[in-house]
């Protein structure tokens, strides 16, 4: 009968393909597996019963994967049992009162913190955007050669003290105060210049003498349209810009 030739030679086949130690031992494992996906695609081609044909498609695919090891098989089921042991989530360390006070929380309740949320998130967003914008058009107060110069050369430290000074300045001052600074250094000068427009207060130096020496003196005064200070500082502004143009 049909059957039994068929399990005749799947034993004859199937008993030690993957053991080449047993049966013929001159042919490798590949020329094994080729024999027998051979005789399995000529069985399948004689076979005219539909349940027989499906049983050997089934064996044909499976010649086709080889066998798996007992490290495979641990990466197929891993995490745990076979894998290995992850760490706690942050629910299963949570004392079980809270996450069950989080599990049942009412729909409404949850749909009206989540609207909370996302308008919270939302004035924080347009909050440092306007800074942004506000710290934007105070840099663009500044010449262009200055902001060349701020940028080709930046020196926070300096720009730091010179900031401080015209902040508190500023906020501390009336209308018709002044802020008198000897800034002797032309390259540094032209820095107080740009934080001083940063800020929209007007700076004006005058040249004297002082000991035989020329002496340079920058005067400060507030603008009619001075302002609080920006709450983002031109250092700031500057370190923003450099670090988005890595």
């Amino acid at each position: 009968m049909a059957s039994a030739d068929l399990l005749r030679r799947e034993e004859e086949f199937y008993s030690s393909l993957f053991d080449s130690a047993k049966g013929d031992g001159v042919k490798s494992r590949s020329q094994l597996i080729e024999r027998k996906i051979e005789t399995l695609e000529d069985m399948a081609a004689k076979v005219s019963n539909r349940r027989s044909r499906r049983w050997l498609n089934d064996r044909l695919l499976i010649e086709l994967v080889p066998r798996l090891h007992v490290e495979e098989i641990k990466g197929l089921f891993a995490p745990p049992p076979w894998g290995e042991e992850l760490p706690l989530s942050a629910f299963c360390r949570t004392n079980v009162s809270e996450w069950d006070a989080f599990r049942s929380i009412d729909m409404d309740v949850e749909s009206r913190l989540m609207q909370h949320m996302k308008r919270s998130t939302e004035r924080q967003k347009n909050h440092v955007d306007e800074d942004e914008l506000t710290a934007l058009n105070a840099w663009r107060r500044i010449d262009r050669q200055t902001r060349e110069a701020m940028k080709r050369n930046f020196l926070p430290d300096l720009l730091e003290i010179y900031e401080e000074r015209v902040r508190e300045f500023i906020e501390n001052t009336n209308d018709k105060d002044l802020l008198v600074l000897n800034v002797q250094d032309p390259f540094q000068r032209l820095l107080l210049h740009g934080v001083c427009e940063f800020y929209n207060v007007a700076s004006t130096t005058m040249s004297s003498v002082r000991d035989g020496k020329p002496w340079k003196t920058t005067t400060i005064k507030k603008r009619s349209g001075t302002g609080v200070p920006s709450r983002i500082t031109l250092v700031s502004f500057l370190r923003m810009k450099k670090n988005r143009s890595q």
